[in-house]
């Protein structure tokens, strides 16, 4: 995959990484995103207030809204599918067993949210450019 470098580029530096499986080996380098600051809650309102005919309290209450929803949906078991954004899903790990019979509640090690971007934003990610910050 070809990355071309621009003005509008996300900046990454070099970072060491020890091997966890060996860490007398010497460290590698890889390549990591500079985060470039971040937008909240509030922002995102003010934004889209300014898009929009809705007032900043009222896009504040919608996405605080959705973030309860999202939440209580998830907590159900439930895909929550946000359209053109994509898919966020529950997903565990657990210890594997012989048997059916063996696995329980306790088998379970881990859990975490998925989420899945749709096709716009998988696209976004197929056509990002980098450059490299000092």
């Amino acid at each position: 995959m070809h990355f071309k470098m621009n003005s509008m580029s996300i900046k990454y530096k070099t970072i060491p990484r020890k091997n966890p499986q060996d860490i007398t080996a010497p460290a590698k380098y890889y390549a990591a995103v500079t985060a470039n600051g971040s937008v909240d809650f509030e922002t995102l309102a003010e934004m889209i207030s300014e898009q929009s005919a809705l007032s900043e309290t009222d896009c504040l209450a919608v996405l605080d809204r959705l973030e309860t929803n999202i939440v209580r949906e998830l907590r159900q078991g439930r895909i929550v599918r946000l359209g053109k954004l994509g898919n966020f899903q529950v997903s565990l790990s657990s210890t594997g067993f012989e048997t059916e019979e063996e696995v329980s509640i306790d088998s379970i090690t881990n859990t975490r949210i998925l989420f899945r971007p749709a096709k716009k934003l998988r696209t976004l990610l197929k056509n990002l450019t980098f450059s490299r910050t000092t």
